[in-house]
């Protein structure tokens, strides 16, 4: 499942130490979703996937994500875990700086005319 949108804000990272003694990370940040009705949704990153796409604030950008809920004593919570970040570019087309130069078209030119 895919979630678009902007990155609002980064919470601070968070970690620790599992009963099995494997150390642990999660960086949480809320990303607003676009549209008439926007919604602010908090997205977890786990381990290496923290550096891996280093997200900023202010980054316009479409993530995979998976949603769980578990069960603890009677209540359930739910997480939306990112797998992968997709950063969209501003704006549409080549930059003005990257347009081609068609002053240089030349309509008298006998080469390259079209047979229609």
């Amino acid at each position: 499942m895919d979630i678009s949108g902007k990155i609002v804000q980064k919470l601070k990272e968070i970690g620790g130490t599992s009963k099995s003694g494997n150390a642990w990370r999660k960086q949480e940040y809320i990303l607003e979703t676009g549209g008439q009705y926007p919604k602010k949704v908090c997205v977890a990153f786990w381990g290496d996937r923290i550096d891996q796409f280093a997200l900023e604030v202010g980054e316009e950008v479409t993530l995979g994500i998976d949603i769980e809920s578990r069960e603890y004593n009677g209540r359930w919570y739910t997480e939306v875990k990112a797998y992968k970040v997709d950063r969209t570019q501003q704006g549409s087309g080549p930059a003005p700086s990257e347009m081609p130069d068609v002053s240089t078209f030349n309509d008298d030119s006998d080469e390259n005319n079209l047979p229609f």
